[in-house]
């Protein structure tokens, strides 16, 4: 970094945006295969805390392809800097008093930690949306797994290229037939639990 780049501390901190929104910020890291759920749960989760007063902002994977991060392929490098961007703006939106909800496959142990980094304790929260490869296979809602399976598609996660499941996540939501809906209700009430969200 230039030795120029001096830090500008301001009076308004994240503490004080968080209290004026009357909630704690925080992130909501959702990760899982490709057709888990993600962007689903993700989004019912978000219109809940919307019904609740709660100021929040999702972050999904393709929405953020389509600008931010529109110049990225999907080479393991690549993935590697969406996940750094993703984590910069959501340490930033965090700063200014949001819930950040993210839906992101995320494939990669290290670049989860990454963004865990930037937040202080209690401030980063994944959820790792399990569903088996077989039932995402089966739902396949944008064709992908037939595309990557035919060849079509290169650096596909969990076919050609490897996803890195979390072995300690703060929540784990386990596929067990139950609808987003259900997922989302049971999110919520664990981030209620945690006292994350009242």
């Amino acid at each position: 970094m230039e030795d120029n780049i001096v830090w500008h501390q301001h009076e308004v901190n994240k503490a004080r945006r968080g209290e004026a929104k009357k909630q704690k910020p925080c992130v909501i890291w959702l990760t899982g295969l490709s057709g888990s759920g993600k962007s689903t749960i993700a989004n019912l989760l978000e219109k809940k805390l919307a019904d609740k007063g709660k100021h929040t902002y999702l972050l999904d994977g393709d929405n953020v392809r389509h600008g931010l991060n529109g110049d990225l392929t999907f080479s393991d490098k690549d993935r590697v800097e969406n996940i750094r961007r993703i984590s910069e703006l959501a340490k930033l939106f965090v700063d200014s008093g949001l819930i950040v909800i993210t839906a992101f496959i995320s494939p990669f142990k290290g670049e989860r930690d990454y963004c865990r980094a930037l937040l202080e304790d209690n401030e980063f929260v994944e959820v790792f949306v399990n569903t088996p490869i077989e039932e995402c296979e089966k739902r396949d809602p944008k064709g992908l797994y037939q595309k990557a399976r035919s060849g079509e598609i290169s650096d596909f996660t969990g076919i050609s290229s490897p996803y890195e499941a979390p072995e300690t996540a703060e929540i784990t939501l386990d596929f067990s037939g139950q609808s987003a809906q259900e997922s989302a209700e049971q999110l919520f009430s664990q981030l209620q639990q945690k006292g994350l969200i009242d």
